[in-house]
C-alpha cells in the first residue's frame, strides 16, 4: 500500500457559491505540492468534471472523478418540507468507465427527479447503480456522523454496515476530517470504532473548499452571497475555522498522526481509480436515407439535383464551388450533419415556421443548394472557407433561428424523432463581471448601494474589463481607490471573488443531439423550468463530439410569420417574404428617413441616425451596417458614408485589395475580407489566414511578431514593397479583431429588409404583429403605441366582441387582444373567444356572467375585462359596470342552477322554446373622470389607451426634457438627464442596514418607460412628492445595474431632484393660442442645395415645435414662419449646421413663442 497523500475531497466554483477552487488553480497546486493524483468532488453536480479531467492530464497528474452527493434516507422523490434535516451528504468516486457512468446516472436522477432545494438521491438509486463506485462517509453532515452527534451508535453502525453492502467490499471507507472543530473531535473516537467494528478502512481528507489559507476570506464572501446575508452577521452560515484549504501531505500526516493508515489509504484508493475519458465520445444519429444510398452520395446527389433550381446563373463557377464544397465535406466527414440539419430544415418549412440560418453556414453553397440557407453565397460573394477549412478541420456549426414562438415545438420535433434520452438543452454560467463583484461584495460587507453605484460609475461598460484593468487604464477609478480606504477595501475583497461562477442557467440556443443515450457520456442537469439540460457546457460538449446544435428563438421570425397571416386573413393576400423584391424603393425611402421602429436590427437611436446620414440603396449597404455598428467598428462608419458618397476617396493600398475592398467603399468592415487580404497580397494559405485572425483577434503578440514576419516575406515575394506592407498591416492588424462575419452580416441585413419592407407596405398588419410579440413587455408595447400614434394608426382598447386572442387589425386600425388584459389568462381568453364564436356575441354584463361563470370566470376577470374598456359596448360607464359584478355573479349562479335542474317548457314535456332572457337595466352610476379612466387601463393593461395622463402636456415635454423615457439604453452609466412623464408603481422600502425608507418608481412618457430609484438621503427630501399618478419633472443620472443571475443590465435613472408639473399650464401651453417652443434657424448666406438639404432635415423631424427662419436679405433679416412643426430633439439641432454651414439654431421657450406666435 502506498503511504502517499492524495486530496479525495476537494470542492471548485462549481460548487455554486460554496466551492472558491478555480480548477486550474487547484490544480496547479496540487503539482506544486508534489501530488501524482487529485479528486473533484462538488456539491451534487458534476459541471466541472471535464474541464478538471483536461487540466489534470495535462498537468500530468491522475484525475479522480467524483461528487459528493446529496442523499434523502426517506426517498429521493420525497419532499418533506424540512429540506435540511431530508438530506445527507456522501461522497462518490469513479473507480472505472461504468462508475463513471454510473455517476452520470446518479447525478441525471438526483437533478430531474430527486430535485429539492438540492439534487438528491437515495439508498435504492446507489444500490442500482453503485457499481463501479467508491462510497466514504464524507463530513459532520453525513448520516454516520449525524446519528453519532446524536449520540446514536446503533444507527450510525447500521448505515455504514448498509453502505459497506452497497459499495461492495473494499469500496467504502470511513472519511476522517480534522478542522480543529469540537464536533469533529467528540466523534473522531466513534469513526475509529466503526472501523473496526465493520471493518472499513479509514481515509483522511480535508474537504478543500478554498485554495490556500489565505482565501478563507473569499470563500466566507461567496457564503454570504449565495446565502444573501452579511459578514457582520454573527448567525450567518459560515465554516468557524480556517482549515478548509488543500493542505501539503506534511500537513495532513501531522493531524493524522494517530492513524497513519488513513493517509496511505488515500493513495491506495487512487490507484483503484482509473477512468479514461478520452475515449468515451458520442458519435451523431444517422440520417435518413434512401435504399442503397450512403450519406456521401445521397448528399452528393441532393445537392447536384437542386444547384440549377437554386442558382439563376448556373455557370461552370457554380459547378466547381458546388464540386469543391461536396469534396471538402467528404474528406472531413460531415456528410451527415449537412443531412441532418436539411431534415431540421425541411421540417420547419412543411410546418409553416418560419426560420432563417445565421452566421458563416451561409457561405456554403452546398447549405444553399439542399434547402438549408436561403442566402444565395454566390451573389453575395461570401466565403465557404470561413464556415468550414479543410486546412483546420473542425465541426462545422449551423445556426438555425425559428419563430421564438414556435421555437419549442422545433424541439419537441427532435426529441421525439430522437427520443427524450437522446436530446437535451445545454447549460450555461454565469461568472461575476467586475460591477457584480462590487455590487455583491459591497452588499455583503454591510454598504448602501449607493457606494456601489459610486463605485460602478468609475468602471467603463466595455467587454473584458476586470477590476485590475480598471485600475491600470482608468485614472478616475483608480483615485477613487486610492483616496477612500473603505472603497479600497471594497475593491481588494471584489478582486477576489470577480470571474467566479455565479450561477448556472440554460443557453439560450444550445441543443445537443445523440445517436445513443445522453447519460452515458454526459450528466444532465435541471433547468429553469424543470428541462433536462446537459451539466458540461457547448465547449465541452463539442470536445466529447456530441452533435451541438442552435435553436435560438428570434421574436421578428415572429413578427415576420404573424405579419404574413394577419395580410393573408385581411386582404386576402399570400405573401411569400422569400420572395419579396429586394431593390424596393418605398422602403429604402423609408429607411433613409431613419424611420426605423420596429425594424431588426436598426432601431435604436445611433443606428437611426447613421441609417438616416447613409441612405442605404441595397442588401449590401445594410449588411455592412449590420457589420460596423459595434464597439470598435462603429468609429468607421462616416468614413463609410463619406466614401459612399465621393466625399473621401478609397484607399486600397495595392491594387489586388481593390476588388476585395471595393464593395466597402475602401472600408474593411468583414472578417472576410481580412483573410482574403492576406492570401492576396502575402500568398497565405487559407489555414494560416485563420491563424492571423484568431491571433489578432485575441491580440497574441508572440503569434503576431512571427505571423508579421511571414506576413512582409510573403509580400515581398509578391512584389509588394516593405514599406507600402507594413501599412497594410497596420491597416488590417486593428480590423481583424472586431470585423465582422459577412455572411451572418449579410444574414441579419436580409431580416431586416424584410421587416422594414412589410412596414413600409404594409404598417397596419405589421405594426398589430409587433405588438402581439411584445404584448407581456410594457416598454416596448408603449414606444410602439407611440410609434402607432407617429404614423397615425389608431389603437383601439379590447373588445369583449371583436377582440382576438392577440392584438389584430380593424380596417385601417389595430385592436388590442384579450388576453392583454391582465388577470384574465389566455385559458378563460380562449374559452371566452370560443363561446362567442359558437353562441354568438355578448350584449350584457350579466349575460357575460352567464355565460363565462360555467368555465371559470370569477370577479377579478370580468372586473379586469371593465377596467380595460372590453365592455363598453355594452354603453354603461365603466364605474357603473363595476357596481354591479356582484349581482352579475350572483344571477349566473342563478341562471345556470335552473338550467342544471332542467326546468320544464310550458309547451310539454321535451319540447325546447329559445330562451328568451331579459337582462336588468344597470342605472348609471357618476362616469369616472380622466384620471380614474387611465389608472384603470394602466392597471390591467399595463398602458393607456383610450388616453394618457400627458394629453396635453405634449409640447411642455420637450422643453422639460434632455431625454425620452425610452431613450436612455444607450446612455452610459452616470449620464446626468432631465425627463418628464407620469409615475406609476410607485414601491417604498425600508432598507436592512441603517432602517431609512427609500424608494423606486416608474416614470413614463409616449416613448416608453424607465425606473427611477430614490435613495435615502433623497427620499427623505423629496418622498411626500412621490406618488402614483402625478406627472413630474425629474433630474438624476443614469444608473447601470448588473442583475443577480446575469443577462442584460437593468438601466435605470437615481433620483436627483422631483418637480411636479403642474396642469394648468400644461393645458395652456397645449391650446391652439400658445406654442410648445420654437426653433429659430438663423441663415445668413444658403445655396439652393442647403435650402433642400434643410427642407428635407426638417420634414424628418416632425414634432410639436414651432418654426421661424431668420434669413438674412441684404442687410435686413426676415423671419419666415413655415407651415412647419419640429421635434427639437433626437439630434435635429446638431444636424441643421451640417446641412447649412453657418446656420444658428436656438430653442425658444413656451413663453417666448407665445410673444413670437403674435407676431405680424
Amino acid at each position: 500500500m502506498s503511504q502517499r497523500f492524495v486530496h479525495l475531497h476537494n470542492h471548485t466554483e462549481f460548487s455554486l457559491l460554496d466551492g472558491a477552487n478555480r480548477i486550474p488553480a487547484m490544480v496547479g497546486r496540487a503539482k506544486e505540492l508534489g501530488m501524482d493524483s487529485l479528486a473533484i468532488t462538488d456539491h451534487g453536480v458534476m459541471f466541472g468534471v471535464m474541464e478538471f479531467y483536461w487540466a489534470c492530464k495535462e498537468a500530468g497528474i491522475k484525475p479522480l472523478i467524483g461528487m459528493e452527493a446529496y442523499v434523502a434516507p426517506n426517498g429521493h422523490k420525497k419532499r418533506s418540507g424540512r429540506e435540511d434535516n431530508d438530506r445527507a451528504h456522501l461522497l462518490l468516486l469513479a473507480k472505472n468507465l461504468e462508475g463513471y457512468r454510473n455517476l452520470c446516472k446518479l447525478a441525471t436522477i438526483a437533478a430531474l427527479e430527486g430535485f429539492y432545494s438540492k439534487p438528491r438521491i437515495d439508498h435504492e438509486l446507489l444500490r442500482q447503480y453503485g457499481a463501479g463506485l467508491i462510497g466514504t462517509s464524507t463530513c459532520l453532515s453525513s448520516e454516520i456522523c449525524r446519528a453519532l452527534l446524536r449520540e446514536d451508535y446503533v444507527q450510525a453502525n447500521h448505515i455504514a454496515g448498509m453502505y459497506k453492502e452497497i459499495f461492495g467490499e473494499g469500496n467504502y471507507f470511513i472519511e476522517l476530517q480534522d478542522h480543529r472543530l469540537a464536533e469533529q473531535e467528540r466523534i473522531r473516537p466513534q469513526l475509529l470504532r466503526l472501523s473496526k467494528e465493520l471493518d472499513i478502512p479509514l481515509v483522511a481528507t480535508n474537504d478543500a473548499h478554498y485554495l490556500c489559507k489565505t482565501d478563507h476570506d473569499s470563500h466566507e464572501l461567496l457564503l454570504c452571497i449565495q446565502t444573501n446575508d452579511v459578514l457582520s452577521n454573527s448567525k450567518r452560515m459560515k465554516f468557524n475555522t480556517r482549515e478548509f484549504y488543500l493542505k501539503s501531505q506534511e500537513e495532513m500526516e501531522a493531524l493524522f498522526a494517530d492513524v497513519p493508515e488513513a493517509i496511505g489509504n488515500t493513495g491506495y484508493v487512487a490507484d483503484m481509480c482509473e477512468v479514461e475519458l478520452a475515449a468515451n465520445r458520442a458519435g451523431m444519429p444517422l440520417p435518413e436515407l434512401p435504399e442503397g444510398e450512403t450519406p456521401g452520395s445521397y448528399l452528393r446527389k441532393v445537392a447536384t439535383e437542386s444547384l440549377p433550381r437554386r442558382v439563376q446563373e448556373c455557370d461552370e463557377a457554380a459547378w466547381e464551388r458546388l464540386k469543391f464544397e461536396l469534396d471538402v465535406i467528404e474528406s472531413t466527414g460531415f456528410e451527415s450533419y449537412f443531412l441532418l440539419v436539411r431534415e431540421f430544415a425541411n421540417y420547419a418549412r412543411e410546418q409553416g415556421i418560419h426560420y432563417g440560418v445565421r452566421g458563416s453556414a451561409a457561405g456554403s453553397l452546398v447549405s444553399y443548394a439542399i434547402g438549408i440557407t436561403e442566402v444565395d453565397p454566390l451573389h453575395y460573394d461570401l466565403t465557404f472557407e470561413r464556415f468550414l477549412n479543410p486546412e483546420r478541420v473542425s465541426m462545422p456549426d449551423i445556426d438555425m433561428d425559428f419563430e421564438d414562438a414556435r421555437r419549442e415545438e422545433m424541439i419537441q420535433y427532435v426529441t421525439g424523432k430522437y427520443g427524450s434520452e437522446r436530446v437535451a438543452q445545454i447549460v450555461t454560467f454565469g461568472t461575476m463581471g467586475a460591477k457584480a463583484a462590487i455590487r455583491d461584495t459591497s452588499r455583503v460587507l454591510g454598504k448602501p448601494p449607493q457606494e456601489a453605484d459610486r463605485i460602478c460609475k468609475c468602471i467603463p461598460n466595455m467587454p473584458g474589463i476586470t477590476l485590475e484593468k480598471a485600475l491600470e487604464e482608468i485614472a478616475e477609478f483608480k483615485q477613487l481607490v486610492a483616496s477612500d480606504p473603505e472603497v479600497r477595501e471594497i475593491v481588494d475583497k471584489a478582486k477576489s471573488v470577480e470571474g467566479r461562477v455565479r450561477h448556472c442557467g440554460v443557453h439560450a440556443a444550445g441543443l445537443v443531439i445523440s445517436g445513443e443515450p445522453l447519460v452515458e457520456y454526459v450528466p444532465l442537469y435541471r433547468g429553469n423550468e424543470g428541462q433536462p439540460i446537459t451539466a458540461f457546457e457547448m465547449g465541452v460538449l463539442e470536445k466529447i463530439g456530441l452533435l451541438k446544435m442552435d435553436f435560438l428563438g428570434l421574436s421578428n421570425l415572429t413578427v415576420l410569420a404573424q405579419t404574413v397571416r394577419i395580410v393573408a386573413e385581411t386582404r386576402g393576400e399570400h405573401l411569400d417574404i422569400g420572395s419579396i423584391p429586394l431593390d424596393d424603393e418605398a422602403t429604402f425611402e423609408m429607411l433613409g428617413r431613419g424611420d426605423t421602429t420596429g425594424v431588426f436590427q436598426l432601431e435604436s437611436p445611433g443606428m437611426r441616425r447613421h441609417i438616416q446620414e447613409l441612405k442605404p440603396r441595397n442588401v449590401k449597404e445594410l449588411s455592412a451596417m449590420v457589420a460596423l455598428f459595434r464597439p470598435g467598428p462603429i468609429k468607421h462608419i462616416p468614413e463609410y458614408i463619406d466614401a459612399k458618397y465621393g466625399r473621401k476617396k478609397p484607399e486600397f493600398l495595392d491594387d489586388r485589395m481593390q476588388p476585395i475592398l471595393e464593395e466597402t467603399y475602401g472600408v474593411i468592415v468583414y472578417q472576410d475580407q481580412v483573410l482574403k487580404s492576406v492570401r492576396a497580397v502575402a500568398g497565405f494559405t487559407l489555414g494560416k489566414a485563420d491563424l492571423l485572425r484568431k491571433a489578432m483577434s485575441k491580440k497574441d503578440k508572440s503569434a503576431l511578431d512571427a505571423l508579421l514576419e511571414d506576413f512582409l516575406k510573403g509580400c515581398a515575394a509578391n512584389g509588394v514593397e516593405q514599406r507600402v506592407a507594413k501599412k497594410i498591416w497596420t491597416r488590417l492588424e486593428p480590423f481583424a479583431g472586431y470585423a465582422f462575419n459577412k455572411a451572418h452580416a449579410v444574414c441579419y441585413a436580409i431580416l431586416a429588409y424584410q421587416t422594414a419592407y412589410l412596414k413600409a407596405h404594409y404598417p397596419v398588419e405589421y405594426m398589430a404583429a409587433l405588438l402581439g410579440a411584445y404584448m407581456e413587455k410594457e416598454d416596448r408595447v408603449i414606444t410602439l403605441i407611440d410609434e402607432c400614434r407617429r404614423q397615425k394608426i389608431p389603437v383601439l382598447q379590447p373588445s369583449i366582441n371583436r377582440s382576438g386572442i392577440s392584438f389584430g387589425v380593424e380596417g385601417s386600425a389595430i385592436r388590442f387582444g384579450l388576453a392583454a388584459i391582465k388577470g384574465v389568462g389566455t385559458g378563460m381568453v380562449s374559452s371566452l373567444i370560443e363561446e362567442r364564436e359558437a353562441n354568438g356575441p355578448f350584449g350584457h354584463l350579466y349575460e357575460v356572467a352567464e355565460r363565462l361563470k360555467p368555465m371559470g370566470a370569477t370577479k377579478p376577470v370580468l372586473e379586469a375585462l371593465i377596467k380595460a374598456g372590453a365592455l363598453d359596448e355594452f354603453g354603461q360607464n365603466r364605474l357603473t359596470l363595476l357596481g354591479y359584478v356582484d349581482g352579475a355573479l350572483s344571477f349566473a349562479d342563478s341562471a345556470n342552477r335552473d338550467r342544471n335542474a332542467g326546468q320544464v317548457s310550458l309547451f310539454g314535456e321535451g319540447e325546447q322554446v329559445a330562451d328568451v332572457v331579459h337582462y336588468p337595466e344597470l342605472p348609471e352610476a357618476e362616469p369616472p373622470d380622466r384620471a380614474q379612466l387611465t389608472s384603470m387601463e394602466k392597471e390591467v393593461l399595463g398602458v393607456y389607451v383610450s388616453d394618457h395622463p400627458l394629453r396635453g402636456y405634449e409640447r411642455l415635454l420637450p422643453q422639460m426634457s434632455t431625454h425620452r423615457c425610452g431613450a436612455i439604453t444607450e446612455l452610459d452609466d452616470g449620464t446626468p438627464v432631465r425627463m418628464a412623464g407620469v409615475v406609476s408603481n410607485v414601491r417604498t422600502l425600508v432598507t436592512k442596514r441603517t432602517g431609512e425608507k427609500m424608494a423606486s418608481f416608474r416614470l413614463e412618457d409616449f416613448s416608453g418607460q424607465v425606473g427611477v430609484i430614490v435613495f435615502a438621503k433623497t427620499f427623505a427630501k423629496l418622498g411626500g412628492q412621490v406618488e402614483n399618478d402625478t406627472v413630474v419633472q425629474v433630474e438624476g443620472a443614469v444608473m447601470h445595474r448588473e442583475r443577480r443571475n446575469g443577462g442584460e443590465k437593468d438601466i435605470e435613472v437615481r433620483l436627483d431632484q422631483l418637480q411636479r408639473l403642474d396642469p394648468p399650464l400644461a393645458l395652456d401651453l397645449a391650446s391652439p393660442d400658445s406654442m410648445a417652443g420654437t426653433v429659430v434657424i438663423q441663415i445668413s448666406r444658403a445655396t439652393e442645395a442647403d435650402l433642400k438639404r434643410l427642407s428635407k432635415l426638417l420634414a424628418d423631424h416632425p414634432g410639436d415645435y414651432g418654426l421661424r427662419l431668420d434669413v438674412l436679405v441684404g442687410k435686413q433679416v426676415v423671419p419666415i414662419f413655415p407651415a412647419l412643426t419640429v421635434d427639437p430633439q433626437d439630434g435635429l439641432i446638431r444636424r441643421i449646421p451640417k446641412a447649412v454651414p453657418g446656420a444658428e439654431v436656438t430653442v425658444m421657450s413656451a413663453d417666448e413663442s407665445k410673444a413670437l406666435a403674435h407676431r405680424p
